[in-house]
């Protein structure tokens, strides 16, 4: 169980910059009074050899479904079962194998070399004086918790904690906040930390799932219908407290110098306009309507079945693609070559030599997903097939994809609030 203890500050969430001077990445837009948030690279699912590492795919997995689960709870405690998507369902809480469990944690003990990180993190500070934490900023969920110091179990050995009794701006808050995450695991007891109206959790039991995850918590970034806490997030309390000029931010996820940028664009990291696309806020999600599938360069966007008039949760919190089984098999079906690999899991396999060219297209530019992204390694040692980086999956949210960082890094990836839209850019 996560166990929390209330908290209430009175200062502002101050975001630090970590980078040295010498690595920061060059700011655009600075009349704007952004803010760059360097992040850590994260880790594909590919082990050293090159070999799809499935163990660590279904983990993933497993934390994205009972993410969206927790989710659609809290929209139906906040707005009313009639605010849920059409065709969404409360699934059951998903759960790690015991033989995943085990294998994973024998790999940490030896501290293989592909242990790469599971989210882009990013540096902040929280109460006065400033404890500093890594991050995970997840534009698929809407609540700020980071580890207590309350936190005594083998999971938080490893993370940064916030000592209430440091910092002189916190008082406890009653209530209750729950997160499911891979193995039952849940916080009953919240922890709020007002920054201006800004509240956040720190969690005195940890789940075993995040023993080995480089962040000390995760940053909400969606829309409150979906907060567990039913808060403001953090980026709507410091927008409307006048903390950052312009309501949005952009994200540039690549093999070095990733960055989130807080309120505006980073125009240095893209080329051309910004294509707009509105979102419907009172789901909670960044979710895109009315999208379609390209595969391949000359074949038309498909328009029939269950791949017509898609739906899409941009989800910087989940690190690769899912798609509602009918219609991901719908998609794979256009692949020469393609097959079902993992038929419990949802993953498909490709032709390494030749991988599929997919794009997305919500009445604008084809927006392709690149032969290194969609390619998460192959399914044994030497073997001519790869695993794609789009999984099937019904994670309860009827034909709605989420797509992730394998999507994400294709472009740069803007979300503004004062639209409801999410914007992409061609990287330059």
């Amino acid at each position: 169980m996560f166990n929390k203890a209330a908290l209430l500050v009175a200062l502002t969430l101050a975001i630090s910059i970590v980078a040295s001077p010498a690595s920061a990445p060059a700011l655009a837009n600075t009349s704007a009074r952004g803010i760059t948030i360097p992040l850590r690279k994260k880790g594909v699912l590919t082990r050293a050899n090159g070999v799809f590492d499935k163990d660590k795919a279904i983990v993933d997995a497993v934390l994205a479904h009972n993410k969206h689960r927790q989710n659609l709870i809290n929209l139906a405690k906040n707005r009313g079962h009639s605010a849920l998507p059409t065709g969404a369902v409360i699934q059951p809480l998903a759960t790690i194998p015991r033989a995943i469990q085990r294998q994973m944690k024998k790999r940490q003990a030896e501290v293989l070399i592909d242990q790469g990180e599971t989210e882009w993190t990013g540096a902040i500070s929280i109460g006065t004086p400033a404890q500093n934490f890594q991050i995970d900023f997840d534009t698929g969920s809407a609540d700020l918790w980071v580890v207590s110091s309350d936190c005594t179990g083998s999971a938080c050995s490893s993370h940064s904690k916030f000592s209430t009794s440091s910092s002189s701006t916190a008082r406890e808050e009653s209530g209750s906040f729950s997160i499911q995450y891979g193995d039952k695991s849940t916080v009953i007891s919240v922890a709020g930390v007002e920054v201006k109206g800004q509240f956040f959790s720190p969690v005195n039991t940890l789940s075993s799932s995040f023993a080995q995850d480089p962040a000390d918590g995760i940053l909400g970034l969606a829309f409150p219908a979906i907060s567990n806490l039913n808060q403001p997030p953090f980026f709507d309390a410091a927008h409307d407290q006048g903390a950052i000029e312009a309501n949005q931010f952009g994200f540039f996820l690549a093999g070095s110098g990733s960055e989130l940028y807080l309120g505006g664009v980073d125009a240095s990291k893209f080329t051309g306009d910004i294509e707009y696309h509105g979102v419907d806020t009172s789901t909670g999600f960044w979710e895109i309507t009315g999208g379609s599938v390209k595969v391949g360069s000359s074949l038309p966007l498909l328009g029939i079945g269950s791949v017509k008039n898609i739906e899409a949760i941009i989800d910087s919190g989940t690190t690769i693609m899912y798609g509602p089984p009918s219609a991901v098999g719908e998609i794979y079906a256009q692949v020469p070559g393609a097959a079902l690999f993992d038929a419990q899991n949802g993953y498909y396999l490709f032709p390494c030599e030749s991988p599929p060219q997919i794009a997305f297209n919500w009445g604008g530019a084809d927006w392709v997903i690149s032969a290194e992204n969609i390619n998460l390694g192959t399914t044994t040692a030497g073997s001519s097939d790869c695993v794609g980086a789009l999984a099937a999956k019904d994670f309860g949210l009827g034909s709605t994809f989420v797509l992730g960082d394998s999507f994400m890094k294709n472009s740069y990836v803007v979300f503004d609030a004062d639209r409801n839209a999410v914007g992409f850019a061609a990287l330059a």
